[in-house]
């Protein structure tokens, strides 16, 4: 038989039984659109999550932290020192590996404020110059403290968007970007000026939603005053948020001015009691050059800072690689689900296709008697059922790939997330795949069954 000849007589029969054609569609709809969506949310999750990897420092970043010290170490508690500047001193002569170096000593709790408001940032950190380049940080406007500022121990600070918002107002409530270059913050009750600002941090999917505010403004509705959270009311990737709500002051302000035990630090249990600035870093974070030394630097970084700590391992190393590892995890799980789902979805789409053709056989035996007698051989009867088969799964693989992008758009709609969806051609070529397959096993049965049908007995039919 003609293959032409045989899709033809697929449409036919379909097109004979519309209503019945479309219900047996419709879970082979609902498999592909369902497989093509997920896969455009897990890749928009994937992207994002490494949008936001890129954003802290990338995978060549070692963060060193102090721990509580082993347990059968625990008799030499009182001689741990924690992570301190010597340990970058020792870093810096006798570990190569170790590209650049930034210690970094935070003020958790404490509270800015100017101009008569009050805000706590996430990130209010005392830190060299080289943390600019080590968080991957742009002054857009004004300048980095330098080398200078910090061995003087200078009330200069950097601030990121979030921090401005707060403090001195959004662009999208004063209607113009307002550059707060040269004013006074205070934090913890000290004042200190800011001399530069970062630029703007925010997601791809951050960034077209901004946009297309820009090209269909809306008017607000508020029944009372709402607090900016920095990225102009929009919900973006929480890392992005955590740049924006950055202060940088110079390391030996830090430790000098505000991590002393005198009460105006706001350190806390971290402050000594004898009123002397804590030596003490929050962490130390070092960059290698070439991610394949990661292991070996690891290893150099411990030697040197047993030797320092007098082998009191009061020390741990964070490394990138643990998150890359937990979105790799969290990516197959979801692909796994994802599957699961679609693969019961096309489950039934493709019983459905089964069962309406084997009801076609039925209304069909003297049909295919006559055919038999007039010539048809076994493998043409059998080829007909099978291409009426996946004529069914096609269309129904072809409606499931467009109603895919209504579908996407539907559940961003409903369950808003910090990544738009990206809908993939391998997802679509898969899903599709899928569906010619199911559309192929739903047909064997029935298409056998029709094969071995006796020309005498199905002419007698009916």
């Amino acid at each position: 038989m003609n293959l032409w000849m045989a899709i033809s007589i697929g449409f036919k029969e379909i097109w004979a039984h519309k209503f019945r054609s479309l219900l047996t569609m419709l879970g082979i709809v609902l498999g592909v659109s369902s497989l093509v969506a997920m896969s455009a949310l897990v890749k928009g999750m994937e992207i994002g999550m490494k949008e936001a990897l890129i954003a802290v420092g990338g995978l060549q970043k070692v963060r060193v932290e102090s721990q509580e010290v082993p347990v059968e170490q625990r008799h030499l508690r009182d001689q741990a020192v924690g992570v301190t500047i010597n340990d970058v001193h020792a870093l810096q002569n006798s570990a190569p590996l170790a590209a650049r170096i930034s210690p970094e000593m935070r003020l958790f709790g404490a509270t800015v404020s100017a101009q008569g408001k009050r805000f706590r940032p996430f990130n209010c950190t005392g830190v060299w110059p080289i943390a600019l380049e080590m968080s991957e940080h742009v002054v857009e406007h004004g300048r980095m403290f330098n080398e200078i500022d910090d061995e003087m121990a200078r009330s200069v600070c950097v601030i990121g968007t979030a921090t401005r918002d707060e403090l001195f107002g959004s662009p999208e409530k004063v209607g113009r970007e307002i550059i707060p270059l040269g004013e006074t913050i205070y934090l913890n009750g000290q004042p200190f000026t800011i001399i530069g600002m970062f630029q703007h941090y925010e997601s791809e999917q951050g960034r077209k939603l901004r946009e297309l505010e820009k090209q269909h403004p809306k008017e607000p509705v508020q029944s009372g005053p709402a607090r900016s959270r920095g990225w102009g009311g929009r919900r973006d990737h929480f890392i992005f948020y955590l740049k924006n709500a950055t202060i940088f002051i110079p390391l030996n302000t830090m430790w000098i001015r505000l991590r002393s035990g005198g009460g105006s630090g706001g350190w806390g249990r971290s402050s000594s009691s004898s009123g002397a600035p804590d030596p003490r870093l929050s962490n130390l974070e070092i960059k290698i050059e070439d991610i394949e030394l990661l292991n070996p630097a690891l290893q150099q970084f411990h030697n040197v800072l047993m030797s320092t700590h007098k082998g009191i391992e009061d020390f741990t190393f964070r490394t990138q690689e643990d998150w890359i590892e937990n979105i790799t995890t969290f990516i197959r799980n979801a692909r796994l689900s994802r599957g699961l789902i679609a693969a019961i979805s096309l489950l039934v789409g493709g019983i459905g296709i089964m069962n309406i053709m084997l009801a076609s056989i039925s209304e069909r035996i003297r049909e295919i008697g006559i055919r038999k007698a007039v010539g048809a051989n076994t493998s043409d009867v059998f080829i007909q059922i099978i291409i009426e088969s996946v004529v069914i799964a096609v269309l129904g693989g072809l409606a499931g790939l467009a109603a895919s992008f209504g579908l996407v758009q539907v559940i961003s709609s409903l369950a808003p997330t910090d990544n738009t969806p990206v809908i993939t051609i391998p997802a679509m070529l898969v899903a599709f795949g899928f569906s010619v397959g199911i559309g192929i096993l739903a047909g064997l049965f029935p298409a056998i069954k029709a094969a071995k049908l006796d020309p005498i007995e199905a002419l007698r039919y009916g």
